[in-house]
């Protein structure tokens, strides 16, 4: 490695270098994708895959038997497409629907960071379902890697007059920060190679550079009084402020992040910090100048202390700023004042720009058939005929948005012949929980997430309804591994896998996604999960004051202390 940084913390990780040698992400992805001996990739190119919006992953409930068989692990493939604020057309919903169905395993993943997953697509099927999805008017660049990934906004039409602002900002800096390489056009869709009027290969990268980022880098957009996109978790996070029910700016938040890993105590999540405000106009040039001084500072020797929310934890609060300020040729003006009151989803049909939106509940944001609830053929169904949109929300859940009042009778009676709930029947509990996909697919699993959450929940709604504490709203969020993919570190309730059927317990995160929560119990079981919450929440139905909500209870009650900083996420309290 040639390459020196303001920052060097020691040799550079070996992904510096598949990065550098890579040919601005080419490596050879083509070489390994028409090797037809194996149903894998080497790692090398796997890493590099991810700049593409695809993981190579393989089926982890098969992996001992096929061992036993003496036959290489099931490997497949995961694609994730490049939606910047969650929102998709019916045909590019249909679009999705038939990949899922042709090349993968048959179900839609909606993420937590508003975007479509499909897994279980073969390496044979990897090109053809990647031009689908490009003719789609879609593609899956930068959906993964050390780039910035797919910008989230406020997805709920009827709650600000500033909505059709901010997708468009968001859309706008999603653009602009894409990396430049043609490596994506010419693998996957057999694009031609640019040439200069010299003879060579044209390739810039005037944002990132050949080594692009040292980690993942996250942005967000959030429209108050909603904090549906968990603005404190975003590298960098826009609060879109409002006079006169128009968009004049967003103050500027640094430095979030939810990822950890067990047993390093130098390795934490971490809430974004406001470090002012800027026009609207200016929202493209501060995103692009913040991710540059991580390009430029962040640690590239560490991966695990790689993201920007170190950086800034490393280097100050004020010294970015003043970095940013030199950068922009101006100065970040003081913040403004804003208040949010949530974060979840508002469920049910809603009015709001003069049409309708049907906001329905998604368990875990998976997109599937059962026997006795047909999902997926429900919302094909209505994709078929829906003159709107779709739009995927951070908590896993769906939009049937812009209905026409002439289209809404038609789109209310599929609803209904299909069953399709807007989860008001749930308990407030269920209707606020979020899990990653964890088992089967994820190589960092270390326990059930999605498939085991909804059980658990069941036997939480038993002491709920016992506790007179049904439609309460409390959020519950689980992961199969402490990177934090569902975001639990800000949860009221949370659990992080420890270990299969273990898993840390956390407490005390803010209801409106502005605080980190505390581990409460180290790798328990459902048992004692079970044994640890019933008295808690007990007692939080007969000690709550007036409007507090379950986060804030357990730190008033002493049964977690309060994080201020995730400086303190690991803290021990004083005994």
């Amino acid at each position: 490695m040639t390459k020196k940084f303001p920052y060097d913390a020691g040799p550079p990780d070996a992904m510096e270098r598949i990065k550098e040698e890579s040919n601005y992400l080419r490596g050879s992805l083509v070489e390994s994708f028409a090797d037809p001996i194996t149903a894998s990739i080497p790692d090398e190119d796997a890493k590099l895959l991810k700049f593409h919006g695809s993981y190579m992953q393989d089926d982890r409930d098969l992996r001992n038997e096929r061992k036993k068989q003496k036959l290489e692990p099931a490997y497949q493939f995961m694609i994730r497409v490049r939606l910047p604020g969650g929102v998709a057309e019916p045909q590019q919903w249909l679009t999705m629907d038939d990949i899922a169905n042709q090349y993968g395993n048959g179900t839609l993943k909606l993420t937590t960071r508003q975007t479509f997953q499909m897994h279980g697509i073969f390496k044979w099927n990897m090109k053809k379902s990647m031009q689908e999805i490009n003719q789609s008017l879609l593609d899956t660049i930068a959906a993964c890697g050390d780039v910035n990934r797919n910008v989230m906004c406020n997805v709920n039409p009827d709650q600000s007059n500033v909505h059709a602002d901010v997708q468009k900002w968001a859309q706008e800096v999603s653009d602009h920060l894409l990396p430049k390489t043609r490596a994506y056009h010419e693998i996957w869709l057999e694009d031609e190679k640019v040439i200069d009027s010299r003879g060579n290969e044209e390739e810039v990268e005037p944002i990132y550079g050949e080594l692009y980022l040292p980690r993942k880098f996250k942005i967000g957009i959030a429209v108050p009084p909603s904090n549906d996109i968990d603005v404190y978790s975003q590298d960098i996070g826009f609060i879109a402020i409002q006079e006169d029910d128009k968009l004049i700016g967003f103050n500027v938040v640094v430095g979030g992040g939810m990822g950890s890993t067990h047993g390093d105590t130098s390795t934490y999540p971490q809430v974004g910090k406001v470090i002012g405000f800027c026009p609207a106009e200016k929202i493209v040039d501060v995103a692009e100048k913040i991710l540059t001084i991580q390009r430029d500072y962040g640690n590239r020797s560490n991966r695990k202390n790689a993201r920007f929310k170190y950086t800034v934890d490393r280097l100050g609060k004020e010294w970015i700023l003043n970095e940013l300020n030199n950068r922009l040729g101006w100065n970040l003006e003081e913040a403004r004042d804003f208040h949010f009151d949530h974060n979840g989803d508002h469920y049910g049909w809603v009015k709001g720009n003069g049409k309708w939106h049907l906001t329905l509940f998604i368990q875990n944001g998976r997109i599937a058939d059962t026997d006795d609830y047909k999902l997926k053929t429900g919302l094909r169904e209505i994709a078929k005929v829906h003159t709107g949109d779709f739009r995927l929300t951070p908590n896993q859940n769906v939009i049937i948005s812009n209905v026409t009042n002439y289209m809404k009778p038609k789109i209310k009676k599929l609803v209904e012949e299909y069953g399709l709930t807007d989860g008001k029947q749930n308990s407030a509990l269920r209707r606020n929980s979020m899990a990653c996909v964890a088992f089967p697919t994820c190589g960092l699993a270390m326990a059930e997430s999605e498939r085991y959450l909804p059980s658990l929940i069941d036997k939480i709604e038993g002491i709920l309804d016992e506790a007179g504490l049904r439609e309460e709203e409390i959020t519950i969020r689980m992961t199969g591994c402490p990177n934090g993919c569902a975001r639990p570190a800000l949860a009221e309730i949370a659990f992080i896998g420890k270990a299969p059927g273990k898993y840390n317990m956390y407490l005390g995160g803010g209801f409106k996604g502005d605080r980190l929560n505390k581990m409460y119990r180290e790798n328990i079981g459902e048992e004692e999960i079970l044994a640890e919450l019933k008295p808690i929440l007990f007692q939080y139905a007969k000690e709550r004051k007036e409007g507090e909500n379950f986060g804030d209870y357990v730190i008033r009650a002493g049964y977690v202390e309060e994080v201020k900083s995730g400086l303190d996420f690991h803290k021990v309290p004083a005994r």
